[in-house]
């Protein structure tokens, strides 16, 4: 594309810029077929209990229904994995990548806030956002958990629905380079995901390698403002760390009696 002539004042370019970048609008079939992908990417994504393992046949078939495409292809080689496995070793696979690795938590403010006071504000935001749209999440689980990112997606669609997945897109990057290093199917779900977002810039290549060595932003302050969610304070991501034993009730003695003593008359 040619530069614009820059006798077009700054306003106009900028604006032109944005509509030369603006996605087309979609079609309902299109829409539909992009929430159907969202949500089998959502369910894909959550932990593999008897219910859903029952269900693979049904998620098989759905992927194989999906129109050709890079997600589509994707999502075929993690099912051809996911109906593979017992039972049993996919809940090990599951715990062992999401719960027990900082670097592929499904939580996505992590990535981008850490530890941080910045991070309660994040849930609060993303649960308000939600909030707004007329959508409550289930109880006793984050609104900034992927799985629930994703089904919110396919509900309100692409404009502001997808907003999330696209602020978080750094964070999926990291998810999905962890997942490949670790050669885990689950790299495939999120190959599927990144192909319905819009191609990193350089200045997010940066960021995630900076994320790959450094790690996010660390602060000694927990979640506050946002409190507690569902049934109880959310630890942070990672190996999961009791807490120091409180130290022992030292009770003190008694206090003597006085004992009035009368002097010999």
């Amino acid at each position: 594309m040619s530069p614009l002539p820059a006798t077009i004042p700054a306003l106009v370019r900028t604006r032109v810029r944005a509509a030369v970048r603006r996605r087309a609008r979609l079609t309902p079939e299109e829409a539909e077929a992009r929430a159907l992908l969202l949500r089998l990417c959502s369910l894909l994504l959550q932990y593999p209990d008897a219910e859903l393992a029952s269900a693979r046949p049904e998620l098989t078939a759905a992927v194989e229904a999906l129109p050709p495409s890079p997600a589509a292809g994707h999502l075929a080689a993690h099912t051809t994995w996911l109906s593979a496995q017992e039972p049993e070793a996919l809940e090990r696979h599951y715990v062992e990548m999401f719960d027990l690795r900082r670097k592929s938590s499904l939580y996505l403010t992590y990535y981008l806030h850490g530890d941080t006071r910045r991070r309660g504000m994040a849930l609060l935001t993303l649960n308000q956002r939600y909030r707004a749209a007329g959508w409550d999440t289930a109880a006793g689980e984050l609104p900034d958990h992927l799985p629930v990112v994703l089904e919110f997606a396919a509900l309100a669609g692409p404009g502001g629905g997808e907003a999330p997945l696209r602020q978080h897109r750094r964070g999926l990057e990291l998810i999905h380079r962890a997942l490949t290093d670790a050669n885990s199917p689950y790299r495939h779900v999120l190959a599927a995901l990144l192909t319905l977002l819009p191609p990193p810039t350089d200045a997010d290549r940066a960021a995630v390698a900076l994320l790959v060595a450094e790690g996010p932003p660390n602060e000694e302050v927990g979640l506050d403002p946002y409190g507690t969610y569902g049934q109880g304070e959310f630890a942070p991501p990672g190996t999961f760390v009791p807490p120091m034993p409180a130290p022992a009730t030292q009770v003190p003695p008694a206090a003597p009696t006085a004992t009035r003593t009368e002097g010999t008359r």
